[in-house]
């Protein structure tokens, strides 16, 4: 198991070696004794996990000596075990950086110990959260995000690097399934941020009396039902990203509001008066021509030029070739793995249908078609009967008279799926049925 390194400063040797011996029961932990500050000091190439120090030293005081660490090292863990019971000294180090204060007691070494423990636990979470960083980053790898040799990927390709390395706002366009929401957060965790919060905001699917304080928070009384303060998003994303999908829903007063906090980088709670900074990034996207909505005075001007900055464009899956066939193999090779089974490859029949189809759903509907298919083949191959396309265009009014209740479950099934851009996952949890149900009616709408 990792050692842990635990120095003591204490200048009394009978209290120094009392520590020692309580602390070393452990034998996880390796102790070092210092009498002065200057020892420590000379000593913290050593890279102690915990630094104890007697407050009243004889070269410095406790205070000074934890200033000297911290300007050394920020990670390093600092408990002062003081005979001085003073609340004032106490909260002081606690401020400048100290993890605990201790006075020095019969319970002491018991007190010590909880802390060092407390500091270990806290220390194991700091580190599975850097892990659980990098293994996001992994995740959001431009390659894994976005899968295809098409030019359109290349230069989409060229234009994320551009993004995730400077701090300016960028813009998402595309079809609805073509993955702006994976695009920017790859953007996002390749950028500075990536160690702050990635907040994302379905404009369109928040309630338009809701959006405003979702955005930027309210204080207590601030309207009916405001029982007590509420940070808004763009505080919650400080220092981070925010990606405001559907931008082009969002309505003229909260346009307004928004352009604002682009401006000056403040916000301001609903019913308070207190001007709060914010360091953000803004992700917006939108399967809508904004230019469009600026022309049919339903999106300002100065806000679409605001938000411009760089603009990424995601070509629908139709027009990038043989990237259909790349993303359809990641797709079955993926399946696979999740579901424990063997690999399957595509007939040339399979591959020719694959190619034939424009995908109105985009790389969303080729997955989901991709995994119907490997449930319907044979397990080896999958070939052109296999793969079955959601169908699109479904009338949204229908009658239920004169329909069996089998007929009657797969035109709600298929206007559900309409209702969710084809998307296989969500009608089944709307609908309370398994995916493996929503992929049979799937199959018996495409025998229609």
């Amino acid at each position: 198991m990792e050692q842990f390194r635990i120095f003591i400063i204490e200048d009394d040797p009978l209290y120094s070696e009392i520590l020692k011996y309580h602390l070393t029961l452990n034998p996880e932990c390796v102790i070092e004794t210092f009498s002065t500050g200057k020892e420590c000091l000379a000593n913290i190439y050593k890279k102690p996990s915990i630094v104890t120090i007697d407050y009243s030293l004889p070269d410095m005081t406790g205070k000074e000596l934890l200033e000297k660490i911290r300007k050394i090292s920020l990670e390093i863990g600092i408990i002062i075990v003081s005979g001085q019971e003073d609340i004032t000294t106490a909260v002081e180090l606690l401020k400048l950086g100290a993890f605990d204060y201790i006075v020095k007691s019969p319970n002491a070494t018991g007190r010590l110990w909880n802390s060092i423990r407390l500091f270990r636990e806290n220390l194991s979470l700091r580190k599975e959260n850097e892990k659980l960083r990098e293994e996001v980053g992994k995740k959001y790898d431009f390659s894994n995000v976005i899968i295809g040799n098409s030019k359109q990927i290349r230069d989409v390709f060229s234009l994320m690097e551009k993004a995730a390395n400077s701090q300016i706002t960028v813009s998402i366009t595309g079809e609805t399934g073509t993955g702006k929401e994976l695009v920017a957060k790859a953007v996002h965790y390749h950028s500075d941020r990536k160690k702050n919060p990635f907040i994302t905001v379905n404009v369109g699917a928040i309630p338009k009396d809701l959006i405003e304080s979702e955005l930027f928070g309210y204080e207590k009384g601030a309207f009916t039902g405001a029982v007590g303060r509420k940070s808004g998003l763009f505080e919650e994303a400080h220092k981070g990203t925010i990606f405001l999908d559907e931008i082009a829903e969002m309505e003229l007063n909260v346009q307004s509001k928004f352009l604002r906090v682009l401006q000056e980088r403040e916000v301001k709670r609903i019913g308070g008066n207190q001007v709060i900074k914010v360091d953000v990034r803004v992700i917006t996207a939108t399967n809508k021509n904004l230019a469009d909505e600026v022309s049919k005075g339903n999106f300002r001007s100065d806000l679409f030029y605001r938000i411009m900055g760089l603009p990424i464009h995601l070509s629908p899956l139709r027009e990038r070739g043989h990237d259909i066939i790349i993303l359809a193999r990641h797709f079955a090779n993926e399946f696979c793995r999740e579901n424990r089974r063997d690999k399957v490859s595509f007939t040339e029949e399979a591959v020719k249908k694959l190619l034939s189809y424009p995908y109105p759903g985009n790389i969303r509907e080729l997955k989901a078609s991709v995994e119907l298919a490997i449930i319907l083949g044979n397990g080896k191959e999958i070939d052109s009967k296999d793969i079955n396309f959601i169908p699109v265009g479904v009338e949204t009014d229908f009658s239920l008279e004169d329909m069996t209740l089998e007929e009657q479950l797969l035109r709600i099934v298929k206007k559900t799926l309409l209702r969710y851009n084809n998307n296989p996952t969500d009608v089944a949890k709307k609908l309370g049925i398994s995916r493996a149900t929503v992929y049979r009616y799937i199959r018996d709408l495409n025998h229609e």
